[in-house]
């Protein structure tokens, strides 16, 4: 028998754990993806000292602290076999290599992906960078990592870039089929051949027909004749949500390698160069990520929404402008200081957030990946990356010590929409945690305290300038 929200009382009255319990769903989940970053590269300024322990001392951390690395990062071309990290701008102005290949030089195993990662090896001395915090403008994401949750152990699920990592997010693999899923074969990088005269690059089911993705198949091999086109068929989260929860994913364009559902041909569509599905023209708002701030004013959020920024705003090295902190606190902000709907008790009490980066972005990060057995263990796991979880129901500075992949987030949604977790049998299914740890819903709601940022929504609704994609790779 399922427990709905409505039994918790009879429980307690009882005198039975409301933790065996169902929780009660949430009525909107916002999954705002940004870019390229590890936490010891973002998160640096998180760290805090374990009791009894000198701040310029490196240590592992003890319970209840976050799990950032402040020095002696492994360096396996240093004569000490270590490197001291030095501060760079948020807005840097290069960018490293994150594709599959970096990913198992910056492993640094003899024996990828069965051995352990050594976390030693160097494509780029750059990648010993953290982002500086002088000037405060990672505020906004420490303030939200110290008022609500963080998870230490979040890895992303693939072993490169950003193309397949969105796939993994939105419908739990990068594979072309269900059976190509099933047999460890993967999308393994970013998307090649795809230029479209001024418009740039185009992926998925509106690309160029010479348009091609690298595939990597068991034991990891990426063969440079193995590749396909980008138009992938295959269920993914919204094909199980129930016909009475609804969805949006909102994205800076429709041909980006970010936008994941236009390289999944029930939801894309293609004609005549553009996504023309009913699904894709109801879901898909490929305008301007800041309509999701105009959704929320106008009570418009949908059930499930995934928030991917433009350019400027994305933390995308290379491409950002310094505005993603500023980015994700008004979202956050809109949520909690919303009104007009639930008798004027707007979406704080009914809301949950995650945050997280869709890849480590090239950046060192001291906590190695574990590999899952073959076939899928070739590409997964990925490298850790920050995830923030946020709701009225999220205790203080609550930090998870669960090890968490993007397909815990599909758990999670489905958890939450009454799906059964893993019907897509994709990463969902291969996740161990659900994330429902974060959100202490039989607890009363807390109130919400403002994000102080520098831009605030005001900006992002009113900025003119184009909304550009993450990078142009």
């Amino acid at each position: 028998m399922k427990l709905v929200a409505h039994t918790l009382p009879l429980l307690s009255f009882l005198g039975i754990s409301a933790a065996y319990a169902q929780i009660p769903s949430f009525q909107h989940v916002i999954v705002v993806v940004q870019e390229n970053r590890t936490p010891d590269n973002l998160f640096f300024a998180l760290w805090t000292p374990p009791y009894g322990v000198a701040a310029n001392c490196s240590v592992n951390p003890m319970p209840g602290q976050y799990n950032i690395q402040t020095s002696n990062w492994l360096n396996r071309k240093s004569p000490t076999g270590v490197t001291q990290p030095s501060p760079v701008p948020l807005a840097n102005k290069y960018d490293l290599d994150h594709s599959h290949k970096g990913f198992a030089k910056m492993c640094d195993t003899k024996t990828p992906p069965a051995g352990l990662c050594q976390m030693g090896g160097v494509n780029d001395p750059r990648q010993f960078h953290f982002v500086d915090n002088s000037t405060g403008i990672l505020n906004p994401y420490l303030d939200l990592a110290k008022q609500y949750g963080w998870a230490n152990y979040m890895f992303q699920t693939n072993q490169g870039p950003s193309f397949p990592a969105h796939q993994f997010i939105f419908g739990g693999t990068s594979a072309a089929s269900a059976p190509d899923d099933a047999a460890g074969i993967f999308a393994s990088e970013n998307i090649t051949g795809s230029n479209v005269g001024g418009l740039g690059k185009i992926a998925g089911c509106i690309a160029p027909t010479s348009a091609t993705v690298q595939r990597i198949r068991p034991p990891g091999v990426e063969d440079p004749a193995d590749v396909i086109y980008p138009c992938f068929e295959h269920k993914t989260i919204p094909d199980y949500l129930p016909s009475n929860f609804t969805w949006r994913y909102y994205a800076p364009s429709s041909g980006s390698i970010w936008t994941a559902p236009n390289a999944i041909r029930h939801i894309c569509e293609p004609s005549k160069g553009e996504c023309a599905g009913k699904e894709w023209k109801d879901n898909v708002d490929a305008i301007n990520p800041s309509d999701v701030l105009q959704d929320i004013v106008n009570c418009k959020l949908r059930s499930v929404s995934w928030v991917i920024p433009s350019g400027q705003n994305s933390d995308h090295a290379k491409a950002n402008d310094g505005g993603g902190p500023s980015w994700v606190a008004s979202i956050v902000n809109a949520i909690g200081e919303s009104t007009g709907r639930d008798s004027n008790s707007g979406y704080w009490k009914n809301t949950a957030i995650l945050v997280t980066w869709d890849d480590w972005g090239g950046c060192y990060d001291h906590e190695a990946p574990i590999t899952l057995s073959q076939p899928q263990g070739d590409y997964q796991y990925g490298f850790r990356v920050p995830l923030l979880a946020i709701s009225a129901y999220t205790p203080p500075a609550y930090i998870s010590k669960t090890r968490y992949d993007f397909g815990s987030i599909l758990r999670f949604v489905e958890h939450n929409f009454g799906v059964p977790e893993g019907v897509l049998n994709f990463a969902d299914a291969r996740a161990t945690g659900d994330l429902t740890e974060v959100f202490k819903i039989a607890q009363a709601p807390r109130s919400f305290r403002h994000i102080t940022a520098p831009l605030d929504a005001n900006f992002f609704l009113n900025d003119k300038r184009r909304a550009t994609d993450p990078d142009d790779q």
